[in-house]
């Protein structure tokens, strides 16, 4: 297995594998690791046409990116931090990915006024925060009919009105698919 670099990660999988991502040094920026983005798209399938993707704190790109190289219909991605969005931004740009809307915003506040609705949603919040609880709060809105949710955290937070459908724990990282426990998301039209 070739040494992983310092602020750097491969695609594992898709159109764009084996293309490199690059990312600043950042507080509480960590990739999903090889192992786990792997076993990830296992789980949601490998090809992910005509689903909409949200990578809610996008960070190194990692997930956003794999679901764009795996032909996802639309993916936005949501960073605070200005030298990380930039480096999103150039990465973007030097792949060649169009179908990747890039904004950079808060995650809670841009999740409160967006009216968009989304198929697979992608939460890795700093884990020294309680946002991934503030999040799964305010989702169900902007889910569409049978959305999954993955999450990656240090614990769980209270998961009410949530159901626990897959699991992985890797080191001190438990990541897993969530769905709305009462099988509705998004507007009731």
């Amino acid at each position: 297995m070739a040494a992983q670099h310092k602020n750097q990660v491969r695609l594992i999988g898709g159109q764009y594998k084996r293309r490199i991502i690059h990312f600043p040094d950042g507080d509480g920026l960590r990739p999903t690791p090889d192992r786990v983005r792997e076993t990830l798209f296992n789980w949601l399938g490998q090809d992910l046409s005509g689903l909409d993707c949200l990578d809610l704190f996008a960070g190194s790109g990692a997930l956003g990116f794999e679901a764009a190289s795996r032909n996802a219909r639309r993916v936005v991605m949501i960073e605070k931090s200005r030298p990380v969005y930039l480096a999103l931004d150039t990465n973007r740009k030097t792949i060649g990915i169009e179908r990747i809307d890039l904004l950079q915003a808060d995650a809670l506040a841009w999740l409160g006024r967006t009216a968009d609705q989304f198929d697979i949603v992608f939460l890795d919040p700093p884990f020294a925060s309680d946002l991934l609880a503030q999040v799964l709060a305010q989702l169900a809105p902007r889910l569409k009919p049978n959305a999954v949710v993955y999450a990656e955290c240090a614990a769980w937070p209270d998961l009410a009105g949530w159901t626990l459908s897959k699991e992985l724990k890797a080191g001190a990282v438990r990541c897993g698919l969530l769905q709305r426990a009462d099988g509705t998301s998004g507007d009731a039209n």
